[in-house]
């Protein structure tokens, strides 16, 4: 087994908006069009990395992003012929009149994961006790479908980004009411609210930790008792965001953070194949 980074971010930059692209810019990453345009490239890239697989984590954030339905065709498109290697994660707009449908095309399209950005939709993980009821729908045809629901917890600096939709303890509820879906919680919580993702991820069999664009020197100053969490964690860098210049130095750092290596390679290789198991080319 080789290493999953399960956090990367190749999304169609032509759709992002132009306050959210210039934040976006400032990190400074040269060879991202290239990769954008050719998979081939992306992959000796992850090659030099020394990483086997990335999962590929799109979302519909219009207002916020503006990404729209045209980002799961691009990440299934990406895709194609690298199943192997490359893992699409696709969005949904729970306030359509079929997401469990939208869900089911879009694993007809080869889409491994559902991505849920709860500050960039605008909305809460269990807002389907309340203003969008059909969101339930898309979290039980996922979990019929045996696909991951990834959510991001923790805040965003990207303009018009609400953080109190990030707060972990609100996918508490998902994991009681739809207990075969496999949940993860995306950068953990940071920085506000790690705790509480470290609770969720201990409670419920069905959750995973993933700590991707925590800066692995401070990784276990984040969280303590991920030695113990083991388990239940996947590695993540969240290249090309702000702060991770390489997926390659992301993982060597998270080599020396003090882990025992049987934990690291856990989160680096084990983690990732039970939630994104592999599936023939």
């Amino acid at each position: 087994m080789g290493i999953t980074d399960c956090h990367v971010h190749i999304n169609p930059v032509e759709e992002v908006r132009a306050e959210a692209r210039a934040l976006l810019s400032s990190a400074g990453h040269t060879d991202l069009p290239r990769f954008l345009a050719d998979p081939g490239a992306f992959l000796g890239y992850l090659d030099r990395c020394g990483v086997e697989r990335a999962v590929l984590m799109n979302y519909i954030s219009p207002e916020v992003m503006g990404y729209t339905e045209r980002t799961n065709d691009f990440v299934a498109r990406y895709c194609a012929g690298h199943a192997d290697r490359l893992i699409a994660v696709g969005g949904i707009q729970p306030d359509r009149p079929d997401p469990a449908g939208e869900v089911e095309r879009l694993a007809r399209t080869g889409v491994r994961g559902i991505k849920i950005h709860p500050p960039h939709q605008l909305f809460a993980p269990n807002a389907y006790l309340d203003r969008l009821p059909r969101l339930s729908e898309a979290y039980e045809a996922a979990a019929r479908l045996g696909l991951p629901v990834i959510f991001h917890t923790g805040t965003s600096i990207f303009p018009r980004a609400r953080n109190r939709f990030g707060q972990p303890l609100l996918v508490e509820d998902v994991a009681i009411d739809f207990p075969e879906l496999t949940i993860v919680l995306a950068h953990g919580g940071r920085p506000l609210w790690m705790a509480e993702a470290v609770f969720l991820t201990r409670r419920f069999p069905n959750v995973f930790l993933e700590v991707s664009s925590v800066p692995p020197p401070r990784l276990l100053t984040y969280f303590p008792e991920l030695e113990r969490l083991a388990d239940k964690v996947l590695f993540g860098s969240d290249w090309p965001g702000p702060g991770v210049s390489d997926i390659g130095a992301n993982i060597r750092a998270f080599r020396g953070t003090g882990l025992s290596e049987a934990a690291v390679e856990r989160i680096l290789t084990v983690n990732p194949e039970r939630v994104f198991p592999r599936r023939k080319p």
